[in-house]
């Protein structure tokens, strides 16, 4: 009696052991069908990157603002909550820095802030039949920091867009005709691994190859050596077929190839599922590839849901259509891109007891594979990519964000400068108050400067006897009355 303790293990034949339905023997063990189910990838590799904003290389990294810019929505809240902060400190600001004296701190700051004022600062209230000067204000300069943080906000957002979606790729279908049919010289690779404990020596190698529709008169059975070269590879999941075609002109018709496997002795036909990767370039370019990979078993096509192996003389189908694409944007690269367009479910089993029973029977000994090649002659595919946004669209858009900033800016300072007369002469006190302090400042320098230079006593205006000192008081007034003069001129 065979030792069939391993967990999804039975024996027949009383010596031999075998996986229940759905599990093949691996490495002493009952492995299942890797990854499960039907699950397969399509796509093309090897296209170049949209080059039309690569003029900002430069001085920003794109790959960088890809990293940093995740979501649209991110930096606008990033640019939003900036301008608000900035609203907000300017007006906690002007609440508690009002000083007739101009000797706090933050009364320094609204004066700070008026100087930022570089873009209102020919915008303000005019009093009429008075001369257009520049003037700096501290609402002036609150509203041109706050355009300019909308405007850098906005910007971001326009060049994630940018970076994001530069480009959109156009499909075009046309009729196809027999010189385009024929244009499409590509190299096809076909590998199928059958997921199974077997290995290349039970397999029997195709030895022909069927073209078009059986019982039509275009229907032909040639050689396979004339179209494929075949090889067999013994891999940890199991043989892998390889079918290979290099610049191959296929005509538009259908194609079967079948390969089987046997039973051996201690060697079962059995499969829990199929693996598949077929591959297509345009003959001599190496870079651009069209492919269509995956897995696929019983489990995940079937209504019944119920885990099989397949054994026997029906036939698994895997049905492939070649579907012809020009790449207009790639140099009118020619390519055959496969998809999987069926499976047919051949002969299998779910239960351990049929399975067990086909085991032992030397008819069910053979795992018969076919992959049908459909080839879509009716039509072709052009693709191109037209890019949305360029250097110059960007900078039209970055011109428009920034008028937009400015008249959303100048439109609350004109509303608060008309309705807040208080706001017509701010200016202008503003630079009054400096203008006071810088003289007062001034001044005390000049006091310093006389009391080092004649004495303390010349600045004292009561001298040491208690009489008062005419004489330096008057002294003292006209050079105060000089700097403010000065200062004020």
């Amino acid at each position: 009696m065979a030792n069939c303790t391993a967990a999804r293990m039975f024996a027949y034949n009383a010596s031999l052991c075998a996986c229940d339905p759905g599990y093949y023997l691996s490495n002493g063990s009952c492995a299942p069908m890797p990854g499960g189910g039907w699950e397969w990838q399509v796509g093309t590799v090897g296209a170049p990157r949209n080059r039309s904003l690569y003029f900002l290389a430069p001085v920003l990294s794109l790959d960088a603002v890809r990293y940093l810019t995740q979501s649209q929505a991110v930096l606008l809240e990033a640019a939003l909550a900036a301008l608000l902060s900035w609203l907000a400190f300017c007006a906690a600001a002007r609440v508690a820095g009002r000083d007739p004296s101009g000797e706090k701190r933050l009364f320094r700051v609204r004066f700070w802030v008026s100087r930022l004022d570089c873009v209102f600062d020919n915008s303000h209230w005019t009093e009429d039949q008075r001369v257009l000067r520049k003037r700096k204000t501290e609402l002036g300069g609150t509203c041109s920091v706050a355009s300019l943080i909308l405007f850098i906000g906005l910007v971001t957002v326009l060049l994630y867009q940018a970076i994001k979606r530069h480009s959109i790729e156009v499909h075009r279908v046309k009729p196809a005709n027999a010189p385009d049919l024929l244009s499409f010289v590509n190299d096809l690779e076909f590998h199928i691994t059958t997921v199974s404990s077997m290995s290349c020596a039970q397999a029997v190698a195709p030895s022909t190859i069927a073209m078009g529709t059986p019982g039509f008169m275009d229907f032909r059975v040639v050689p396979l050596p004339t179209l494929f070269t075949y090889s067999c590879k013994n891999t940890s999941q199991g043989p892998s077929i390889s079918l290979r075609c290099n610049g191959c002109r296929i005509p538009p018709r259908d194609h079967y190839v079948s390969w089987q496997f046997i039973d051996l002795p201690g060697q079962p036909a059995a499969a829990a599922g199929f693996q598949f990767n077929m591959t297509a370039k345009q003959h001599g370019d190496d870079k651009h590839v069209s492919f269509v990979s995956g897995m696929m078993n019983s489990d995940g096509y079937a209504d019944d849901g119920k885990l099989k192996t397949f054994r026997g003389r029906g036939s698994n189908v895997l049905k492939i259509q070649l579907f012809p694409q020009i790449y207009n944007n790639l140099g009118n690269l020619r390519l055959l891109q496969p998809l999987v367009q069926d499976f047919t479910q051949g002969s299998a089993f779910s239960d351990v007891s049929s399975l067990n029973a086909s085991l032992q029977n030397p008819r069910d000994g053979v795992v018969n594979t076919t992959l049908f090649i459909s080839y879509l002659s009716d039509y072709i595919v052009e693709i191109s990519k037209e890019s949305v946004v360029g250097p110059v669209s960007i900078l039209a858009s970055i011109g428009g964000l920034y008028a937009f900033s400015v008249a959303i800016c100048l439109c609350m300072m004109a509303q608060c400068e008309a309705r807040i007369k208080k706001l017509h002469d701010e200016d202008t006190r503003m630079l009054t108050i400096m203008s006071k302090r810088r003289a007062r400042r001034n001044w005390d320098k000049v006091r310093k400067f006389v009391m080092y230079t004649w004495g303390p006593s010349n600045l004292d205006p009561t001298d040491r006897s208690g009489k008062h000192s005419l004489k330096g008081a008057i002294d003292i007034e006209r050079v105060g009355e000089m700097q403010q003069s000065s200062s004020s001129g």
